[in-house]
């Protein structure tokens, strides 16, 4: 099913927070030609065919869902995202208020509107969430009414925060037998941390603040493998000096 498939079955769906209030989907207005232009001038592909014909008849929702979403424009949100290390070209098309974004990453040769990963700031982790923008539309709507249940709440970012799963050490890497992985492992040094997630699975991720608010992310050109940097061990004398 087509992005725009699932936005227009939406259309008036009537939509219930968790205190019982009961309100109506509504659409947002569709981008005008200029406004299109704008944005595909801003990405490093082709605006997506499915991008383009949802835009034209809707840029986005406005709705409550689940409480949790509050802002939702698929065209890319009004202030923009940051963390160019690792979504260079990163488009948040959904907030929750709270200082987390589901993000579309677009490279190059990108041909649809994904892939779509979660970028929470408290556990600091990214999360992958969907190849299709059609899926991360029909699973936004699921948090529009009880049970209130959906792919975009899985608990996903506290499990990587928790134990930091498919991390590899940098010698892991340079052993691999993996041309990438060990290309982008001889750009860095001992101290870097990487994750694969070339053919991720909903849930897969990497703690890109591990270390703290000036944890250095690196990204291997285009390709989503990613590397952050283990905080220095501190001498002795750097530890007392500290006190």
């Amino acid at each position: 099913m087509r992005p725009i498939e699932v936005v227009k079955r939406a259309e008036g769906m009537k939509l219930q927070d968790k205190k019982g209030r009961v309100t109506e989907l509504e659409l947002l207005p569709p981008l005008s030609e200029a406004e299109m232009r704008t944005l595909e001038s801003s990405l490093p592909c082709p605006l997506p065919e499915e991008a383009r014909e949802l835009f034209a008849y809707s840029r986005g929702l406005d709705g409550a869902f689940g409480d949790i979403v509050t802002q939702v424009d698929f065209s890319g949100l009004e202030g923009g995202f940051g963390i160019e290390e690792i979504f260079p070209h990163g488009i948040p098309i959904v907030h929750d208020g709270a200082g987390n974004y589901w993000v579309v990453d677009l490279t190059s040769d990108a041909t649809s509107w994904g892939p779509i990963f979660y970028a929470c700031h408290d556990a600091p982790v990214i999360v992958f969430q969907t190849e299709s923008f059609a899926h991360f539309v029909s699973e936004l709507l699921r948090l529009g009414s009880a049970p209130w249940e959906s792919e975009l709440v899985t608990g996903h970012d506290e499990q990587i925060w928790g134990s930091d799963p498919g991390v590899m050490s940098h010698e892991q890497c340079l052993q691999s037998g993996d041309a990438d992985l060990e290309t982008f492992a001889r750009s860095l040094d001992e101290t870097w941390l990487l994750v694969d997630l070339r053919h991720p699975r909903l849930g897969d991720g990497f703690s890109w603040g591990r270390y703290g608010a000036f944890t250095l992310n690196r990204r291997f050109g285009e390709k989503r493998i990613f590397a952050y940097q283990q905080q220095p061990r501190k001498s002795l004398w750097q530890r007392l000096r500290g006190r």
